[in-house]
C-alpha cells in the first residue's frame, strides 16, 4: 500500500497557530502545557511535561510562546548542569518544541534563545520533530537485497519533505551545528526511525502490508496459545528485561526509573503508558512498554525471554499493541530508532530487516542540533563530552 504526499504532509508539528508578529516566551504552568498539548493531533511523550518529572537528573521547565495573550506553541526544557562550569547548563528540548515549524523558524527560535540565554543556558539543544525523508518498506528491502547500496541515504525515489529541507537549512543558516551521528544512533534521540501508518486503515490493512513471516509469527503465537494482557507487574517485565540486556549486551536502567516513568506519565493521563505482558502456559515470554499522546503511539521499550522464543511472544505483544493503537484512532504507531544502514554484514542491519517487516515506513527527521550561546563554555563542555565517549 502505497501512503500519499498529502497525508505525509499532515505530520508537521504545528502550534496552535502561527503568531502574527514574532511571539514572545516565558514560563507556563504544567496545567496550562498540558492543556496545550492535549489540544494538539500530535506531541512527542518527550515534550510532555511529565517527562521532566521522569528525568530526575535534570531540572526541567515548561515555557510557552505567546501571540499577545495567546499560547501557541509550547516545550518541555531540561536544565542539564555542567561539571566544573555549575551555574550554567545545557538546555534541552527532546523531539520538541511544539510549534508551527512550517513558517519563519527565526521568529521562534530567537526568543527562545534569548530567554535561555537569560536563565544562564551556554547552549540549547533541541530536535525538531519534522520529517525530511521517508521510504517505503519496499524501498528498504530493495536496499538491502541491492549489493551497491549501504545506506538508506543513498536510495533513490524516496519522499523529500521540503518543510524538512527548510527547516534544516535555516537552522544551518542561524548557526545552528547538528549533533546527529550518521550511524543513526548517539546519545541524544534517534534522527532515523521507522513507523506504521494507521489512518484510514483497518487491521486486515496492516496484516496484508506485513511480510509473510510476520504474518507467521502473529499466528503461531495465536496458535500456541500465547495470551496478551495489560498489566502493572513492573518487577516481572523488569526481570525480563535485564535477562534481555545480559542477552543482547546492552545496559539496562534500574526499575526504579520505570517505577518513576509509570508514575509520572499515569498521574498525568491514565492512558498515557501501558505494560503489556504475554504470557505462554503462565510463563512470561515478552514484555513491551507502549506510550500514547494524542493520536501517536511509542513501542518505548521490549523484553523477551530467551526459552519458548519459537512461541513467538514479541510479535504477539507488538500486534496487541498496533491493534490497541488502531483501536483508538492514532495515526501513527512508532517503533522508534533504525541506523540507515543497508549493508548485509552490518550488525545493525537485522533491526531494520525486523521493522521493515511490519509494512510501514523508514523516516528521517530533522536530527538535534545545538546554538552555543557562551561559545567558549560549550567548547569546554564539548570537550569534555568527547573525552568520556559521550
Amino acid at each position: 500500500m502505497s501512503y500519499s504526499e498529502p497525508a505525509r504532509a499532515a505530520h508537521h508539528h504545528r502550534g496552535a497557530g502561527a503568531p502574527g508578529g514574532s511571539p514572545t516566551v516565558g514560563p507556563i504552568s504544567a496545567a496550562e502545557h498540558l492543556a496545550f498539548v492535549r489540544a494538539q493531533r500530535s506531541v512527542s511523550f518527550l515534550q510532555t511535561p511529565a517527562w521532566g518529572s521522569v528525568k530526575t537528573e535534570w531540572r526541567s521547565e515548561s515555557l510557552g510562546w505567546f501571540d499577545g495573550r495567546r499560547l501557541v506553541g509550547a516545550g518541555l526544557v531540561l536544565h542539564r548542569p555542567v561539571p566544573r562550569f555549575d551555574r550554567f547548563t545545557l538546555a534541552y528540548l527532546p523531539e520538541g518544541p511544539v510549534i508551527d515549524w512550517t513558517g519563519e523558524i527565526g521568529a521562534w527560535l530567537d526568543p527562545l534563545a534569548a530567554h535561555l540565554k537569560a536563565q544562564g543556558a551556554f547552549a540549547i539543544r533541541l530536535g525538531p520533530p519534522v520529517r525530511t525523508d521517508t521510504w517505503s518498506a519496499a524501498q528498504v528491502k530493495e536496499g538491502i537485497a541491492h549489493l551497491g547500496v549501504r545506506r538508506l541515504t543513498e536510495m533513490s525515489g524516496r519522499w523529500a519533505d521540503p518543510v524538512g529541507a527548510r527547516v534544516t537549512g535555516g537552522l544551518r543558516d542561524a548557526g545552528w551545528l547538528p549533533q546527529s551521528p550518521e550511524d543513526g544512533f548517539g546519545v541524544g534521540h534517534p534522527q532515523f526511525k521507522y513507523e506504521i501508518p494507521l489512518a484510514g486503515r483497518t487491521e486486515g490493512d496492516l496484516l496484508g502490508d506485513m511480510n509473510q513471516l510476520w504474518r507467521r509469527n502473529i499466528k503461531k503465537a495465536a496458535k500456541e496459545g500465547v495470551e496478551v494482557t495489560v498489566g502493572e507487574d513492573l518487577k516481572a517485565f523488569h526481570e525480563l528485561y535485564v535477562h534481555t540486556a545480559e542477552r543482547d549486551r546492552f545496559t539496562p536502567r534500574p526499575l526504579r526509573y520505570f517505577e518513576t516513568m509509570f508514575a509520572a506519565l499515569t498521574a498525568e493521563d491514565p492512558e498515557r503508558i501501558r505494560l503489556y505482558l504475554a504470557r505462554h502456559r503462565g510463563d512470561l515470554v515478552a514484555a513491551a512498554i507502549m506510550i500514547r499522546v494524542g493520536a501517536h503511539t511509542w513501542y518505548a521499550y521490549g523484553a523477551s525471554s530467551t526459552e519458548k522464543r519459537e512461541v513467538r511472544g514479541s510479535n504477539a505483544c507488538q500486534w496487541a499493541m498496533i491493534r490497541d493503537s488502531l483501536a483508538a484512532g492514532c495515526d501513527v504507531y512508532d517503533l522508534r530508532g533504525i541506523t540507515p544502514t543497508l549493508e548485509a554484514d552490518d550488525p545493525h542491519v537485522g533491526l531494520i530487516q525486523f521493522k521493515a517487516g511490519t509494512g510501514g515506513q523508514a523516516v528521517r527527521y530533522v536530527g538535534e542540533w545545538d546554538l552555543p550561546l557562551r561559545p567558549m563554555v560549550y567548547r569546554a563542555f564539548d570537550h569534555y563530552m568527547k573525552r568520556r565517549g559521550r
